[in-house]
């Protein structure tokens, strides 16, 4: 008797482990479903706002473009859409005209930061072949700059090889304007110039002085770097280019005769084709940080008269205390 009472006790006790076994499982498994539902909620709330943040950055960037436009002006270093906007507090752009607890509620933890380059102060790419054949001035213009960056002259070669090739698979015989035909081939960034064989090391050492846009463009001497100045005016050193950089600091310049006074040599060649004082392209970046999410957003936009066409834009996360790059 006492035996079979022990085994029922036992099983007793048994039973009642397993059931809190099992209801504890079952707890801990609607807990984590719950947590994972919120983590899930909270990422795409994130992506959304994100998402917002970001498309009124690229709002506000074609908005200072669409104002610079009107003035009618060169495109210098000196104007508004030039200034970085440095990492900043977007309650600070929400301030006016909301309340205190309505800021701190929308952009207590955001933070914003972003910049407007002038793609034409750089070499473009598509400017090497022009019907289907190699632009001295610009292959000349590269030349330089991979001699001054000591990059290998056979990258260059096998650029200029690729991109003609390239665009010889985008013409359309029957077309009148077949040298304007964008071939799928053709790269859009200066990342896939590594298609036409660039390697990444040099595709990092030429980022600040080469870009690759949808036609032919010409340099913007008010906003080209010094190297980019030297490579693109083939008849002076690179001394000669910093002086120029320093003379357009003091004095923006109003049309190419100001550059040749500022040369202080007026037998060196500047053509309307290769060198210029206004821009239509330009890259927007944004870089915004909102809670732990660090998002990236690079546009590239056309500027024609008050039109302003967003070409590309490439969105991604990155690692934190990643800079504006």
């Amino acid at each position: 008797m006492n035996t079979s009472r022990i085994k029922q006790r036992g099983a007793a006790i048994l039973t009642a482990m397993l059931i809190v076994t099992l209801v504890a499982s079952l707890t801990a498994t609607a807990l984590w479903q719950q947590w994972r539902s919120i983590e899930i909620e909270t990422a795409e709330r994130a992506r959304v706002q994100s998402s917002w943040i970001l498309q009124g950055a690229l709002d506000w960037g074609r908005l200072i473009l669409r104002e610079d436009a009107r003035a009618g002006t060169p495109d210098h270093l000196a104007e508004p859409w030039a200034v970085a906007l440095k990492e900043a507090r977007l309650s600070t752009f929400l301030a006016a005209g909301k309340s205190s607890d309505t800021v701190e509620d929308v952009g207590e933890d955001a933070f914003l930061s972003g910049q407007i380059t002038d793609l034409q102060g750089r070499l473009n790419a598509r400017n090497l072949i022009v019907d289907g054949q190699p632009h001295t001035p610009t292959l000349r213009a590269f030349s330089r700059l991979f001699d001054a960056l000591r990059l290998p002259e056979s990258e260059l070669n096998s650029l200029v090889l690729n991109m003609r090739l390239a665009q010889e698979m985008g013409i359309n015989p029957n077309d009148k304007n077949a040298s304007n035909n964008h071939s799928p081939l053709l790269p859009r960034t200066l990342e896939q110039l590594g298609w036409l064989g660039l390697s990444n090391s040099s595709i990092d050492r030429l980022r600040d002085y080469v870009t690759v846009l949808p036609e032919r463009t010409a340099v913007n001497l008010n906003t080209a770097p010094a190297l980019v100045v030297y490579a693109s005016i083939g008849a002076i050193d690179q001394a000669g280019a910093q002086r120029l950089i320093i003379a357009r600091s003091m004095a923006h310049f109003r049309s190419l005769s100001d550059v040749t006074k500022a040369l202080g040599n007026s037998e060196i060649p500047l053509v309307q084709e290769e060198h210029g004082i206004n821009s239509r392209f330009f890259e927007m970046r944004a870089l915004l940080r909102l809670g732990d999410l660090r998002v990236q957003e690079r546009s590239v936009v056309q500027r024609d008269g008050l039109t302003i066409k967003t070409l590309w834009r490439q969105k991604g996360a990155i690692r934190p205390n990643t800079p504006l790059q």
